[in-house]
C-alpha cells in the first residue's frame, strides 16, 4: 500500500524522467546523461538498506541494457562508517556528490542524533544543505528521521518503521506521519517503512521514472514481487481492534487466505461481503473479524485496494479503454474508477496512463 498524492505535478517539477533513448549509439549511456543518484551512508547505517539503491536503481536498464541511473555512495567526510552489521564500509566519495545528485537516498540508521534526539550534527546538516535545489529526497526506514531533522518533512506526509512512530511523533510533531503504509510519495520527497519497504519504494521510483516494464524487469532480476499489497499493519504486533485492544483472541480454525485468493481471481465480478463469507464457510461477523485480524483491513477496504491495483496494472500495460479497465477491475463504471483512483493516488485514469506509459 502506498500514498503518492503529488504525482500530477511531477512533470512540471522535472521529476518524471523519460528513458534515455534511441538516438544514443550502442553501449552504456554516458554517466553525464544518466540520472545521478547519491546514497548517503551515515554512522550506524543499516547494512541491508545501504545496498538497495545500487541493486534496484542501479539495476534499472533500458531494452539495450543501458543503465538509467548512475548510483554512487558517499559519507559526509569521505571516511569509513560502521554499519549495523558490525563492519565498516568505505565509499569512494564524500558529500560533494550531493551537489549534483538529482536523487539523494538516505538509508536507515540504528543510532545517532537523528534517532536518539531528533537533530542533526553540524557536519551532516551542512552536507544536506549542499543538495541541489529540486533534488529528490528518498529515505528508507529510519532515514526519515534524518530528513525530518533537516526540516524536509515539515507539514508533509511521511512514514517510517511502525516500531519508531512514538519517538518520531515526539521529535517531529509537524510531520503528517502515516505508520500504516509501506511508502509515501509526496513528489520530491519520498519515505518508506522498514527494510523490505525500501525495495517497494525503489521499485516505485523506477516505475514512476521509466514505467512498469522497466520496474518489472528489475523486480524479476532480483526475484521480488513488483507490487506488494497492504500496509505495515499486517506486520505490526499491536493492531488496533486486535486482542491487545480488549477483543477476545480469534478461535482456532480456517483463515481467510483461500477466500482472498478466490476474490483476486474474480475482481471483475460482484463480491459482496456475504458471498466472501459464504466461500469461507463463516458468518459475516466471524469472517469480518478474522479478515481484519489477518490483513489489518476490513474486507471492503482490502477489496477496493486490490481493484485499484488491478486497474493500475491494466492502465500501465494495456491499451484497453477506461470503461473496460473499470469493468475488469470490478468498478463497473469509468466514473467509479476515476473516483477510486483519485482517492488512492490523486490522479485520473488518463493522467495515470500517460505518466506511466509515456509518449506513445
Amino acid at each position: 500500500m502506498c500514498k503518492d498524492p503529488a504525482m500530477a505535478g511531477e512533470r512540471e517539477r522535472g521529476l518524471m524522467q523519460v528513458p534515455n533513448g534511441a538516438a544514443i549509439s550502442p553501449g552504456l549511456v554516458p554517466p553525464a546523461e544518466r540520472h545521478e543518484v547519491a546514497v548517503l551512508a551515515l554512522p550506524h547505517v543499516v547494512a541491508f538498506e545501504l545496498g538497495l539503491p545500487h541493486r534496484f536503481l542501479g539495476g534499472a536498464v533500458d531494452a539495450h541494457d543501458r543503465p538509467h541511473y548512475r548510483v554512487r555512495t558517499c559519507t559526509v567526510d569521505g571516511g569509513p562508517v560502521r554499519t549495523s552489521a558490525g563492519y565498516r564500509v568505505l565509499p569512494d566519495h564524500d558529500a560533494a556528490i550531493l551537489r549534483t545528485a538529482r536523487t539523494v537516498v538516505v538509508p536507515g540508521i540504528v543510532g545517532g542524533l537523528p534517532v536518539t534526539e531528533g537533530r542533526l550534527d553540524d557536519g551532516l546538516a551542512a552536507a544536506l544543505a549542499t543538495c541541489a535545489p529540486g533534488a529528490r529526497m528518498v529515505s528508507i526506514c529510519t532515514g526519515a528521521f534524518v530528513l525530518a531533522a533537516a526540516g524536509r518533512l515539515d507539514g508533509r506526509p511521511a512514514t517510517t518503521h511502525w516500531m519508531r512512530t512514538e519517538p518520531f511523533h515526539r521529535f517531529f510533531p509537524t510531520v503528517r506521519l502515516d505508520p500504516d503504509v509501506l511508502y509515501v510519495d509526496d513528489g520530491d520527497v519520498l519515505t518508506s517503512a522498514g527494510n523490505a519497504a525500501g525495495i517497494d519504494l525503489l521499485l516505485h521510483v523506477v516505475r514512476r521514472d521509466h514505467g512498469a516494464e522497466v520496474a518489472n524487469r528489475v523486480a524479476r532480476r532480483n526475484v521480488v514481487a513488483p507490487w506488494r499489497d497492504g500496509g505495515q499493519s499486517q506486520f505490526s504486533q499491536d493492531r488496533p481492534g486486535g486482542p491487545d485492544a480488549g477483543e477476545a483472541p480469534e478461535e482456532p480454525g480456517p483463515g481467510t487466505a483461500a477466500t482472498r485468493a478466490f476474490a483476486l481471481d474474480r475482481l471483475g465480478e460482484p463480491l459482496p461481503l456475504d458471498r466472501m463469507a459464504a466461500h469461507a464457510a463463516m458468518s459475516v461477523r466471524t469472517f469480518t473479524r478474522r479478515f481484519r485480524a489477518e490483513t489489518g483491513q476490513s474486507p471492503h477496504t482490502w477489496l477496493a485496494a486490490q481493484r485499484v491495483a488491478r486497474a493500475r496494472r491494466l492502465l500501465e500495460t494495456t491499451d484497453l479503454p477506461v470503461d473496460r479497465v473499470a469493468a475488469d477491475a470490478g468498478f463497473g463504471t469509468a466514473a467509479s474508477l476515476r473516483q477510486h483512483l483519485r482517492t488512492a493516488i490523486g490522479v485520473s485514469p488518463g493522467t495515470y496512463r500517460r505518466m506511466y506509459r509515456g509518449p506513445r
